[in-house]
């Protein structure tokens, strides 16, 4: 449901359209999450996987994408490897709520603009050039909207975006490997100017072309062998987490989502962290910065089901396993998605 360009979080959004479980076109969308094949002519490799052809693999995509369950082909790129994130919230006032949430979403480099139950009643995610960009952007927002702006680092890694097994679990096959934990640095790595060039040209995702990697390269001002190369360079620095279909979850029959968040101490965060990393239920998992006074929280993790009742019972079945209620927490809704997009760290300002 759209109202004024703002979706709404709730029961009744359509099933995945064209590709019923165990079909050759629920495959496509399943199991490319990740491993997309970087070749000349990746669609026609799926396609022969899935027992397709290219033209339907293609077509399947754009109908995918027109739909709003694929948001793009392309790379998910590790937070602070390059540019600077961060997540940020405000508490705007109810009745300006919407007029707020226009002004952040107006920014390039705001990705995921979202209404949460709390008090701080809008939460972003920002992804810059720089540090000295996301502070630019910060000030803006809070000069333009009145509101004080909190911003939480990310510190520490445990489990993030690693896609949605549309089977039924919310992690892809291999969630029963060891979470991915990592210390984020401090200060993100500096990308050549050909490097620059092509992720720029690839922020909104492959085209969906025959020769995607073609036409991408030559937007970038690169060889379709350089730009194959470059990403597969990116992926073994661990400069791309992944590469391959990022679907939007909410569209997928995952309606509901909560942001769960506890205070737990400095020393004991880590540990905790990678047992609840290993949580099926739990799609995204990592230590933030916190902001005192108003924001006491240091652990995260996010946890999405296809109903409001299925995420608080799994929520209070893993803190009750793992005694996490003994420390301060919350739990966050999400209640309306005013933007959801890729990341994008570079704009034509960057050139």
């Amino acid at each position: 449901m759209s109202c004024h360009g703002v979706r709404v979080i709730e029961p009744g959004a359509a099933e995945l359209p064209g590709a019923a479980a165990g079909s050759r076109t629920f495959r496509l969308l399943n199991d490319f999450q990740r491993g997309f094949p970087l070749v000349p002519r990746p669609f026609a490799a799926i396609a022969a996987d899935c027992g397709l052809r290219e033209d339907e693999v293609l077509d399947a995509l754009r109908a995918w994408q027109a739909s709003g369950v694929v948001s793009r082909v392309g790379a998910v790129f590790a937070p602070r490897r390059i540019g600077a994130s961060a997540l940020a919230a405000l508490a705007a006032p109810a009745e300006r709520l919407e007029e707020v949430a226009a002004r952040v979403s107006a920014v390039a480099e705001v990705n995921h603009n979202y209404q949460r139950e709390h008090a701080y009643n809008l939460w972003f995610v920002i992804t810059a050039a720089s540090s000295e960009r996301l502070r630019e952007i910060v000030a803006g927002i809070e000069r333009d909207t009145g509101c004080a702006v909190i911003v939480l680092p990310l510190e520490e890694e445990f489990h993030i975006d690693l896609g949605f097994d549309l089977a039924g679990a919310a992690r892809t096959a291999d969630k029963e490997a060891a979470p991915s934990v990592r210390a984020t640095p401090e200060v993100a790595c500096a990308l050549p100017a050909l490097e620059r060039g092509l992720m720029r040209a690839l922020q909104e995702g492959l085209p969906f072309e025959s020769a995607p990697f073609e036409m991408l390269g030559r937007k970038a001002g690169l060889s379709e062998a350089m730009a194959i190369e470059m990403i597969e360079r990116w992926l073994a620095d661990g400069i791309v987490k992944r590469f391959g279909i990022v679907v939007r979850h909410h569209e997928l029959g995952f309606r509901a989502n909560a942001m769960c968040v506890w205070d737990v101490p400095d020393g004991e965060v880590g540990r905790i962290g990678r047992l609840l990393a290993t949580e099926p239920a739990v799609t995204l998992c990592y230590r933030r910065r916190r902001a005192l006074p108003g924001w006491r929280y240091n652990l995260f993790c996010m946890i999405h089901g296809r109903s409001r009742e299925a995420v608080r019972m799994a929520r209070d079945d893993i803190a009750r396993r793992l005694g996490l209620d003994r420390w301060a927490h919350e739990v966050l809704f999400s209640c309306r998605r005013f933007k959801q997009q890729g990341a994008c760290y570079l704009t034509d300002a960057d050139k």
